[in-house]
């Protein structure tokens, strides 16, 4: 078994930094073509230089989770341009640490609009024509947060324990179709998101309730994103499948 995506054409939303560029890059050096989105233009010319450099064929295509419109033309010109979706990854996501007592209403529903609304509307969208072709491939980023809850960060965990639900709720629905849904859950990875609370305090007590006593680099997701993306996952819907260095199978390390 290669794991071949010769011939398949993938969409990541969230796709030109952190752990959605890293999957955008694993599954081009699959063979797949690979459209990285995000809401900044310039990040998608740049995202779409280094694909393009690999020998992928992509778009430059920006767009925003939080508006629908957005997103239907982004799926409108990439299914102009290859004539179908096989894959779609939902990566765009938002954090941001506050006691839930003091957290505004109006930041809660921001967090749940990306996190939570955003993917929703990706995978309507792009699961209808995967649906009507009779294939397709989604792949959610949910988080350790969809398992156990982390402080201050309410919103998040709750926005990412709802990814898994809608993540398990797709795969029942669209499993006769063709359609497999699955979601990766990574373990602690420092992004541009999360780098500075790495260095923390908190970042150390992370660090100490991970078995490999290490946190990941975000290439070593692309792998498990390649197989979700692939042929042999046609058995596999609804899983939570989680990279985290051992963290949730951990009680006491030391």
């Amino acid at each position: 078994m290669t794991f071949d995506l010769t011939g398949k054409c993938a969409v990541v939303v969230g796709g030109t930094s952190g752990i959605g560029r890293a999957i955008a890059v694993g599954l081009a050096s699959a063979g797949a073509d690979v459209i990285a989105s995000s809401r900044s233009a310039k990040s998608v010319d740049v995202m779409a230089d280094v694909l393009e450099a690999s020998g992928c064929k992509t778009l430059r295509v920006a767009s925003d989770v939080t508006d629908r419109r957005s997103l239907q033309e982004l799926h409108y010109v990439v299914r102009s341009s290859f004539r179908r979706i096989d894959i779609l990854v939902n990566s765009a996501g938002i954090t941001k640490r506050v006691p839930t007592l003091d957290c505004p209403e109006a930041l809660w529903q921001s967090i749940m609009n990306v996190n939570l609304n955003g993917t929703l509307r990706a995978c309507q969208i792009f699961g209808a024509s995967m649906l009507e072709q009779g294939w397709g491939r989604i792949i959610n980023i949910a988080s350790l947060s969809t398992f156990v809850a982390f402080r201050d960060v309410a919103a998040y965990g709750a926005s990412k324990a709802a990814v898994g639900a809608l993540t398990r709720s797709l795969a029942v629905e669209w499993a006769e179709q063709g359609v497999c849904v699955n979601a990766i859950a990574p373990g602690i990875f420092p992004t541009d998101l999360n780098r500075a609370l790495l260095d923390s305090p908190r970042g150390q007590e992370l660090l100490l309730r991970t078995p490999m006593n290490r946190f990941g680099v975000v290439d070593e997701l692309a792998g498990t994103a390649v197989f979700l993306a692939s042929d042999e996952c046609s058995y596999m819907t609804g899983q939570i499948v989680t990279v985290d260095g051992g963290y949730l199978a951990s009680g006491v390390n030391r």
